[in-house]
């Protein structure tokens, strides 16, 4: 008898296909038979060692993050409900140029610095792994949920050339190359940039273009945060659509956003550029969130000249009055590159975390907020807590617009990403409510997806995008990383008040055959492990 069969559910199969009634067998970690409602009339049902009733629940592949911050979290959090409890079976790690493989001690001990605020210091990780086959062999010692890598090249850039706005010389860059392909071949799925991140926004195009050539003769795929979501955003665009091309690499837009009042309604512009290249046989795929705010961290807002050297010469800028002047000028006047070239508004910067829990006083108001009620200039509250935090204050950016949400997650390359930072008192709520959303308020409340082509945004077109041949499907012979929603009642529980609140509406969340929610509630299982490139 096989393991586990699940009785009459209403099968969404990640083809965009229209759902269809069925028994589905598990055996093995797979999907060994699927019987539908019509096959099975007249005949002996399938048998397992346990049945499932599914009567009412949606099962469909499981939902891929395609743009994940749970570097560390998989390491010290066994439990991940943040992801789990969402139905997602596969995080895609290494985002926007800097994570924790390659490294040496050096590297190591500045990348933990410089993104503290996305993932914590790290005090309680033992990093004992240095490359990045290293890493994800560390991660096959079992995690809540799957994770495929990206190559950061950030992180690539720091350990070769450092942190100092520089062009690379040739035989650096050759280092890089041979870098990037060492991570690619120990199982990277592609490559990520983070250019408006220092070290990785030093880097020129032609630079890029190097790197994106080897990800290419691998089989990999490029993924940047672009050097723009603000003013020149669908520049920022175009520069990297141009790139992958002159590369001949496949390329997947991180964060697909519009943002920043430069932007309101131009969705239609980013589309259009978009839809021309796809015509003209570009590979390109983009995720995005479904909320409106952006997240990230108070220091990424400085001017890249001012982020040069890494972590401690910025707070040893911040130090000087006179430099911290110019950085001042350049954020609230001429519109700094890590603010997207626009002028920062303080009221739309919201504190959500901070490193030092002598500031928590400040999570959950704006800058412009804390400011008033200290009686100081918004500056002289963003450079206390830049200082007084060393660089590890984690902020929401109210930005956003809602008909360019709308808009992006409609097209035809679109997949979905969390974008989830998991640090700080008050996260944003997609790193707890991204999929539960898509399913509940667009699917269900709005009706800007239907339900078959949602589940296709975040199960089939995502594997497709990472090459993985078995997963993102209900289909025979597939891995069993399934997901049961209840399409009447599924919603995010998460909230910009209550960020960590779990989702309504998925009882049972299983991979490789295994449940990880089982009843609405977090087994010990930890069925999840490396996802690693499929070989040309």
């Amino acid at each position: 008898m096989e393991d586990l069969v699940i009785r009459d559910a209403d099968v969404v199969d990640g083809s965009g296909d229209p759902s269809y009634r069925a028994d589905v067998v598990i055996d093995g970690g797979r999907i060994v038979s699927i019987v539908k409602e019509a096959a099975a009339a007249g005949c002996q049902r399938p048998r397992a060692t346990r049945e499932l009733d599914a009567e009412g629940l949606v099962l469909s592949p499981g939902f891929i993050d395609m743009h994940a911050h749970s570097d560390l979290a998989l390491l010290r959090d066994p439990d991940h409900s943040a992801k789990a409890a969402q139905g997602v079976t596969l995080e895609v790690l290494g985002q926007d140029g800097l994570s924790y493989a390659p490294v040496d001690d050096r590297t190591l001990a500045q990348v933990r610095r410089a993104i503290t605020g996305w993932n914590g210091y790290g005090d309680d990780v033992d990093f004992d792994w240095r490359s990045v086959g290293e890493y994800l062999d560390r991660l096959d010692r079992g995690i809540a949920v799957n994770a495929a890598y990206l190559v950061p090249q950030g992180t690539v850039r720091a350990l070769v050339v450092g942190w100092d706005d520089r062009e690379a010389t040739p035989g650096e860059l050759d280092r890089m190359r041979a870098l990037v392909a060492e991570g690619l071949e120990q199982g990277a799925v592609g490559l990520s940039s983070g250019l408006t991140y220092t070290p990785g926004m030093y880097a020129k195009d032609a630079e890029l273009t190097e790197l994106c050539r080897v990800v290419a003769g691998y089989g990999g795929y490029y993924c940047p945060h672009h050097r723009s979501y603000g003013a020149g955003a669908l520049d920022a665009y175009a520069e990297m659509v141009d790139l992958t091309r002159e590369a001949g690499c496949p390329l997947h837009l991180a964060h697909a956003t519009m943002n920043f009042g430069v932007n309101k309604g131009r969705a239609p512009e980013l589309l259009a550029l978009l839809d021309r290249a796809l015509d003209a046989g570009a590979d390109i795929t983009l995720d995005t969130y479904p909320y409106t705010p952006g997240c990230t961290t108070l220091a990424a807002l400085l001017p890249s000249w001012a982020s040069e050297g890494g972590p401690e010469e910025i707070l040893a800028r911040l130090a000087d009055p006179v430099t911290a002047g110019r950085i001042r000028h350049d954020l609230e006047v001429t519109g700094s590159d890590g603010c997207h070239g626009v002028p920062v508004e303080w009221e739309t910067i919201e504190v959500s975390g901070v490193a030092d829990p002598a500031l928590a006083g400040f999570v959950g108001r704006t800058v412009h907020a804390s400011a008033r009620l200290r009686g100081e200039t918004p500056w002289a509250t963003a450079h206390r807590l830049l200082v007084a935090d060393r660089l590890g204050t984690t902020i929401l950016q109210h930005v956003g617009h809602e008909e360019n949400v709308r808009a992006i997650m409609r097209h035809r390359a679109h997949t979905g990403g969390s974008d989830g930072i998991l640090q700080g008192a008050r996260p944003h709520p997609r790193a707890y409510g991204t999929f539960p959303r898509y399913l509940g308020h667009y699917v269900r409340e709005l009706g800007v997806l239907t339900l078959e082509e949602c589940v296709a945004h975040l199960t089939s077109r995502p594997a497709a995008r990472l090459r993985l041949p078995d997963r993102g499907l209900v289909r025979e012979g597939y891995r069993a990383d399934l997901v049961l929603f209840d399409p009447e009642t599924v919603a995010p529980g998460a909230t910009f008040a209550e960020p960590r609140a779990l989702p309504a509406g998925i009882p049972h969340v299983l991979i490789d055959g295994r449940f990880v929610i089982e009843d609405g509630r977090r087994t010990d299982v930890l069925a999840g492990r490396a996802v690693r490139r499929t070989p040309v």
